[in-house]
């Protein structure tokens, strides 16, 4: 029986990973490593580990460790830090017979790190919003000047990290100066022209350059968005899948033109402008999104696919490599209940306008 560490137990994003394996009919073995001892309590795995943070000196020291005493036949992470650590490590990794499925370190660094996808996606004639790096004041003035909209108001956030970190609208320098300070961000915030609220993301997987599969989800609504100055918190409230022709080309060229020969899993999120086209904000890069036992629930088990190609070299049998799942299935996710996949027909039928 195969062993399979996922690292980040206990967190929504790796749990529903986690879910997934296990409706699987192998009945591979799961290990859980994390580094908060309170959400790996929480986790569907039997047995668990806690490690450093991914940025903390004895990291590598210890998921070595772990590796030696679990001998895994595969890793998977779910954490942008964590993968890129992961990432630069690989050789040492691979060295204890464990398989990692994750593209080139370079792609890897230029996909966790926006400002580095931005300038690719801008050279290569992809359709972005303009984006300036803030390093300084003056750098924060110019974007002001050259980005703000009818309103004069542009879009900060961190060139690192997820759940929409560091984002702000906003019209006002001085606001703005104060937000970039409090984050210690001078260097590490990039300033864009502000899109509109509405998302659609493509997840995928391919194989030596070859695309296995994807699915288009768009987001409806933010869970706790009336609670962040952003709007924005990375908690998808009510996902939607959808096919889109438009989004399928964007997200393959968004791909495509930052890695030659994917392998992997890439999943690009897309915000649209006041075109209505979607533009490329990031590709969250050798990890599912959280909400991906959405997929798994509608009967797209992208980890299985993931984990099968892996661990087996088997691939799945698809009707159709793009967009398998049908339109219209809604994922409905609030705090403490169990998430609900239904259609807007049936919320139609079932609740009462007065």
């Amino acid at each position: 029986m195969a062993k399979i560490i996922i690292a980040g137990a206990g967190g929504a994003p790796s749990e529903n990973v986690i879910k997934s394996i296990i409706q699987c009919d192998k009945g591979e073995e799961i290990v859980g490593i994390g580094s908060e001892p309170a959400d790996l309590m929480l986790s569907a795995v039997r047995k668990k580990y806690q490690v450093p943070y991914a940025n903390h000196p004895s990291y590598e020291e210890k998921l070595l460790k772990v590796l030696a005493i679990e001998r895994p036949d595969l890793i998977h992470f779910q954490n942008d830090v964590e993968i890129l650590e992961a990432s630069r490590l690989r050789d040492k990794i691979r060295s204890t017979g464990t398989k990692l499925y994750m593209p080139d370190h370079t792609v890897i660094e230029n996909c966790v790190d926006k400002e580095k996808s931005y300038r690719i996606w801008s050279r290569k004639g992809i359709r972005v919003p303009k984006t300036i790096m803030i390093k300084n004041e003056n750098d924060l003035k110019v974007a002001f000047d050259e980005l703000g909209n009818e309103e004069g108001k542009i879009w900060l956030r961190a060139t690192v990290g997820g759940g929409g970190k560091g984002a702000l609208p906003t019209n006002d320098f001085e606001f703005a100066r104060i937000w970039i300070e409090r984050f210690k961000g001078w260097g590490e915030f990039t300033a864009a022209e502000l899109l509109t609220p509405d998302s659609v993301t493509w997840l995928s997987i391919w194989y030596q350059g070859e695309l296995v599969v994807a699915q288009t989800r768009k987001r409806k609504s933010w869970n706790f968005g009336n609670r962040t100055l952003s709007g924005v918190t990375g908690i998808t409230g009510v996902g939607e899948t959808c096919s889109d022709d438009t989004v399928t080309q964007v997200a393959r060229d968004s791909i495509l033109a930052i890695d030659k020969k994917p392998h992997g899993i890439y999943g690009v999120d897309m915000t649209y402008d006041r075109r209505g086209w979607p533009n490329p904000t990031e590709i969250n890069i050798s990890r599912f999104f959280t909400t991906v036992f959405f997929f798994t629930q509608a009967g797209l088990n992208m980890p299985k696919i993931f984990k099968d190609i892996a661990l087996y070299n088997e691939f799945p049998s698809l009707e159709r490599k793009i967009n398998p799942l049908p339109n219209g299935l809604l994922w409905i996710r609030g705090m403490d209940r169990e998430p609900l996949l239904t259609t807007e027909q049936a919320i139609f039928d079932t609740v009462r306008v007065i």
